[in-house]
Formats: structure tokens, sequence, C-alpha cells
């Protein structure tokens, strides 16, 4: 059996570096940051985790924070402050994700219950276009040993990473998350 709880997360963003300027703290997602502060260049993470991102609305480029501090949103590789964030709810239960070759869950497939430090080595794919998301949270890795930029998937269907705005991006690693957050 699987759970899903909600109301776990609290996260305080700051208009400067190092927790400076004004600030919003919030346990929930939000689309737009800009209704709250004029720039996001911080945050403290005081409980659970988040996804946050460098353009509205989910979109841009993801990183994954959990509870902590985060003094300076570059040395996160956001390549522009933090525009919006997602709060990821925390999942008790199996993890269960299909991953395909191709779009439109194409080519092979391969259902993984656990973290995979390379999809190459392991399933022998070059690539992953999509997939489906049946239990838990996961995240995407571009590189192996779950480097570089990376996408948060909730449970449901993924037919084209490309149509997502990931064209360019090759999928090499994935992790599930874990209520260690």
């Amino acid at each position: 059996m699987s759970t899903t709880d909600m109301s776990m997360g609290k996260i305080i963003f700051y208009e400067e570096r190092n927790f400076q300027g004004r600030s919003y703290e919030t346990s929930s997602d939000c689309a737009d940051m800009s209704s709250h502060l004029s720039r996001c260049h911080s945050c403290r993470v005081e409980s659970g985790c988040f996804m946050v991102y460098d353009r509205t609305n989910f979109m841009g480029n993801q990183y994954f924070v959990r509870r902590g501090e985060y003094s300076d949103y570059q040395r996160m590789g956001m390549s522009d402050c933090i525009r919006s964030c997602r709060m990821i709810p925390m999942h008790r239960g199996q993890f269960r994700i299909r991953i395909y070759e191709r779009e439109d869950f194409g080519g092979q497939m391969h259902e993984c219950m656990e973290d995979c430090d390379s999809i190459m080595d392991r399933y022998r794919m070059s690539d992953c276009m999509s997939c489906h998301v049946m239990d838990g949270h996961w995240l995407m890795y571009e590189q192996p040993q779950f480097r570089g930029r990376m996408m948060y998937l909730r449970p449901g269907e993924y037919r084209s990473f490309r149509e997502m705005g990931y064209g360019g991006m090759r999928f090499m690693s994935m992790r599930r998350i874990m209520d260690s957050c």
C-alpha cells in the first residue's frame, strides 16, 4: 500500500544571496515567485523536499532541495534567480517506473523499482525518451551517477521528454525521492 503525505515541507525564499533582503515562506507550490518577491537568490528548507526552477510555471532548469541552506542560486546550477517551486509530497510504499527508449512508450521498455546509477550499463539503453511513473516520485539525471541537470517526475505518463522541453538532454540515471528528506 502506498501513501502520500502532503503536510510535510516548509521553505523560505530570500531576495538576496546569503538569506538577506525580504523573504517569503511557503509549504506548497508557487508557480510565480514575482508575486511575492522581486527576485530570489537564496533559500532555506526547514523541512521536506522541493524542486526549485529558474523559470515560472515549473519550467527551465530544476534543482532538488531538501532540509538545509542554499545561500546562492548560482551554486545550484540556476542560470537565473529562482522563479517557481514545487513541494514534493512524502511517499511511503513501493516505487515503480517504466522507462522507454523512444517517445510514446516505444522501443525497449524496462520497469524499475530502485535507483539506477547508469541506464546504459544496466539496461543497454542508449536513450530514454518517455516513461510512465506508476508509484512514487523520481528524479531523472542527464549523466550517470546522479549528476548533471535533472527532471522531477510525479506519478503519471510522460510521452515525450522532447515535447516537455528536454529535447537536447539524454537521461542516463534515475533516483527515487525517499522519505529521507
